[in-house]
C-alpha cells in the first residue's frame, strides 16, 4: 500500500536533482556558447583587420607608380590564408587596381567605401581600409572572408549537448544511489503510520536512524503518538462539554425564536400603528377640501385631526431612528441644568389633547422647592412623554394618572402611576426589552412598537439614572419610577441665566430654503414669514445659486438630493460666490446616519437636520447657530 508512495517520493527526488542539474547545463552552456561566438566573431574581424594592414602597407608603392602587377602579385599571397576568398584594391578614384579570387572565377565585388568599414553575412565577411601614405589617401584595399558563424554554433552546440547528456546521466546515477539515504527513513515512518491506521495500535513506533531534520521528525511523531491517548481523554471530556454546550444553544435558538416572533408582532404592530393615523388624516383632508364643509368649526376640528395624528406619526418615526442609534451606539444627549417642574410640565401640556380624548385625570405632584438635574431636556421630556402616552393608552376612561416627584438623598426620584389594565407578573422581567409589548390578548390594538419603554430604559441610564416598573397584576394600574442624581447649588443660578436668555428678543433673519418638495418649501417659508423673518425660496441647484447672489441671505436651509445638483456642490459654490461667502448652511434630509453627518460636514454645512423638520426645530437651529457665530 505504501509502495506506490514511496516510489512517487523517489522519483520526486530524482527529478528535483535532475531539473536542478539541467538548468544549471543550461545556464552555462548557453554562457559558454555565447563567450565563444563573441570570441570567434572578435578573432575574425582582428584577423580581417591586420591583413588589411599588411596589404595596404605591401601595396602602397605599387600604387604611387601604377605598377598594377605589383599589386596583384601582392594579392596572390592571399592563397595562403585559406579563410580569404577574394580581395581587390581600388585607386583613389575608385577604379580597380588589382584582384584576386581563390577560385580564379570572376568575383562580384562591391563599390569601394570611402573609410575603414566591415560589414558581416551570414557566411562572410567583407572589409574596407584606406591606403594612405603620407597623409595622401592613394587607395582602398578590399577583403572578403569566410564568416561560417551558423557553422560554427552548431558544431559548438553539438560538443555541449554531448557533454549535457552525459552530465545529466552522471546526475541520474549518483542520484538514484544516494535518494535511499533521504527517503528510506521517510518511508519507515510513514509504514508505522499506516499500520497505527490499520490496527488503532497507539504503542508502535518508528525507529530513528539519522541525526538530521528526518531525525527530528522521527522523534516528533513518536511523541504525538504518545500523546494520542491523553487526547482521546481530552476529547471524551469536550464531548461533555459539547453536549452541554448544545443544550445551551438549543436554549438559545428557543430564545432566538421568541425573539424572531417578537420581530414579526413588531412589524405587523408597525404597520397597524402607521395606518392608524393615516386614516383620520385623509379623512380630515377630504374634510378640507369639501367647499361644502369648510366651516370655520370643521376646518378647525380638520386641522386639530391632522396635527394630532401627523405628531404621532413623527414620534413613531422618531422612536423608530432611536432604536437604529441604540443598535448602533450612536444614540448621544446633550446635557444641561434643567429644572424637572418645567420638563413635567411641558410634557403635561403636550399629552393633554390625548388626555382630553380619552377621558383621562393627570395630576402632578412636585417639590416645595426647585428641583435641578444635569439633563437632556428634550430627552427627558421624551422619557416622561413614553411613560405618560403609555398610561393613558392603557387607562379605561374616566381613569387617573398621577406623577409624583420626591428628593432622597441626592437622588430625584419621578413616579408614573396609572390605574389602568396593569402587567402581568411573568411580563415585569421583560417590559424593558426591545419590541416586547406584553399581553397582547389584554392589549389589543393599544399594544404600541414595543420600543418606548427600551428607548426610555436606555435614555436614563445615559443620565446615569435607572428607570424601574412595577404593577400589583393584570387590571390594577402600574408605577414607572424614574430616579436621577439632582445637582446641588448651582442649578437655580443656571436657570436664572436661562430664563434671561429667553427673554431677550428673537432677531430676524434673511433665509434661503432650497428643497424640491415645494409643499414643504412654501409652507416652511410661510411660517417663518409669520415669525418675522425674509424668506427666499428655491426648488432646484441653480435657481437657488441665482437667487442667493441677490438676496445673499444669512442662513440657508438645503435639501441634499435635489433635482439638477446635490445639496453638497450646492453649498460649496455658494461658499465659492462672493455674496455668499459667510452664508451659515443647515442640511435638511431623509439621511441621518453618521456617515452622512461627516460629509455635510466636509461640503460646508454648520448642522445637519433630519426630516420631518419643523418650525421650532428650525427656529433652534438658527437660534444656536447665532450663538456660535457671535461667540
Amino acid at each position: 500500500m505504501l509502495e506506490p508512495s514511496g516510489r512517487s517520493l523517489r522519483t520526486k527526488v530524482v527529478a528535483v536533482v535532475l531539473l536542478t542539474t539541467f538548468v544549471a547545463l543550461v545556464v552555462s552552456t548557453a554562457a559558454l556558447l555565447a563567450y565563444d561566438v563573441e570570441n570567434y566573431r572578435t578573432f575574425l574581424i582582428d584577423n580581417a583587420r591586420a591583413q588589411a594592414e599588411i596589404l595596404a602597407r605591401a601595396n602602397a608603392p605599387a600604387l604611387a607608380f601604377n605598377d598594377s602587377a605589383a599589386a596583384q602579385s601582392n594579392l596572390a599571397t592571399l592563397a595562403f590564408r585559406s579563410n580569404f576568398i577574394a580581395a581587390a584594391i581600388y585607386d583613389a578614384d575608385g577604379e580597380l587596381f588589382a584582384t584576386y579570387s581563390r577560385d580564379e572565377a570572376p568575383v562580384e565585388l562591391p563599390t569601394p567605401a570611402q573609410e575603414s568599414s566591415l560589414r558581416t553575412f551570414d557566411d562572410r565577411l567583407e572589409f574596407f581600409s584606406p591606403i594612405v601614405e603620407s597623409g595622401n589617401v592613394l587607395g582602398t584595399v578590399f577583403l572578403r572572408a569566410r564568416y561560417g558563424l551558423g557553422d560554427r554554433i552548431r558544431d559548438y552546440s553539438l560538443i555541449l549537448a554531448t557533454v549535457m547528456l552525459l552530465s545529466l546521466v552522471v546526475a541520474l546515477a549518483l542520484s538514484l544511489l544516494l535518494v535511499g539515504n533521504i527517503t528510506s527513513p521517510v518511508l519507515a515512518v510513514a509504514a508505522v503510520a499506516q499500520r497505527v491506521i490499520d490496527k488503532r495500535d497507539f504503542t508502535l513506533r518508528a525507529r530513528r536512524t539519522t541525526n538530521d531534520e528526518i531525525g527530528v521528525l522521527v522523534d516528533a511523531f513518536n511523541a504525538m503518538l504518545s500523546e494520542v491517548d491523553d487526547h482521546a481523554t481530552a476529547l471524551r471530556a469536550s464531548n461533555r462539554r459539547l453536549r452541554k454546550e448544545t443544550e445551551e444553544r438549543r436554549l438559545a435558538e428557543s430564545a432566538l425564536l421568541a425573539a424572531d416572533r417578537r420581530k414579526d408582532e413588531f412589524l405587523a404592530t408597525l404597520a397597524h400603528e402607521l395606518r392608524n393615523p393615516l386614516a383620520p388624516m385623509v379623512n380630515a383632508i377630504e374634510l378640507l377640501n369639501d367647499t361644502a364643509a369648510t366651516k370655520p368649526q370643521a376646518a378647525r376640528q380638520a386641522r386639530e385631526i391632522v396635527s394630532r395624528q401627523l405628531a404621532h406619526l413623527i414620534r413613531l418615526v422618531e422612536d423608530l431612528l432611536d432604536v437604529s442609534r441604540i443598535t448602533s451606539g450612536k444614540l448621544t444627549i446633550r446635557r444641561k441644568t434643567v429644572e424637572l417642574a418645567a420638563v413635567i410640565s411641558d410634557v403635561g401640556e403636550i399629552v393633554q389633547p390625548l388626555l382630553e380624548a380619552r377621558g383621562v385625570r393627570l395630576s402632578i405632584r412636585d417639590e416645595e422647592r426647585p428641583v435641578y438635574v444635569s439633563a437632556d431636556p428634550v430627552r427627558l421630556a421624551q422619557v416622561l412623554s413614553n411613560l405618560l402616552n403609555n398610561a393613558i393608552k392603557y387607562s379605561p376612561k374616566g381613569g387617573s394618572i398621577s406623577v409624583r416627584v420626591e428628593v432622597h438623598g441626592d437622588v430625584a426620584r419621578i413616579a408614573v402611576t396609572d390605574t389602568g389594565i396593569g402587567i402581568a407578573a411573568k411580563a415585569l422581567p421583560r417590559i424593558f426589552d426591545m419590541f416586547s409589548q406584553g399581553d397582547s390578548e389584554v392589549e389589543g390594538s393599544q399594544s404600541g412598537l414595543g420600543v418606548g419603554l427600551t428607548l426610555a430604559k436606555y435614555l436614563i441610564e445615559l443620565h446615569e439614572g435607572s428607570i424601574a416598573g412595577e404593577s400589583p397584576g393584570p387590571g390594577k394600574g402600574s408605577t414607572f419610577a424614574i430616579e436621577l442624581p439632582i445637582l446641588q447649588g448651582q442649578g437655580l443660578e443656571q436657570e436664572d441665566r436661562s430664563a434671561a436668555s429667553r427673554a431677550e428678543p428673537k432677531t430676524r433673519h434673511k433665509i434661503l430654503l432650497v428643497d424640491d418638495n415645494i409643499d414643504f418649501t412654501s409652507s416652511l417659508g410661510l411660517l417663518l414669514r409669520m415669525q418675522g423673518h425674509t424668506v427666499q425660496v428655491a426648488n432646484d441647484g441653480r435657481s437657488a445659486l441665482k437667487l442667493a447672489s441677490e438676496f445673499q441671505p444669512e442662513f440657508g436651509f438645503l435639501d441634499i438630493g435635489l433635482p439638477d445638483i446635490s445639496g453638497y456642490s450646492l453649498a460649496k459654490r455658494l461658499h465659492e460666490l462672493p455674496e455668499t461667502a459667510a452664508i451659515v448652511l443647515v442640511a435638511i434630509s431623509g439621511w441621518g446616519q453618521q456617515k452622512d453627518r461627516f460629509k455635510s460636514a466636509d461640503a460646508g454645512f454648520s448642522l445637519h437636520l433630519v426630516k420631518p423638520v419643523g418650525l421650532q426645530e428650525i427656529e433652534s437651529a438658527i437660534d444656536r447657530l447665532t450663538q456660535d457665530v457671535d461667540s
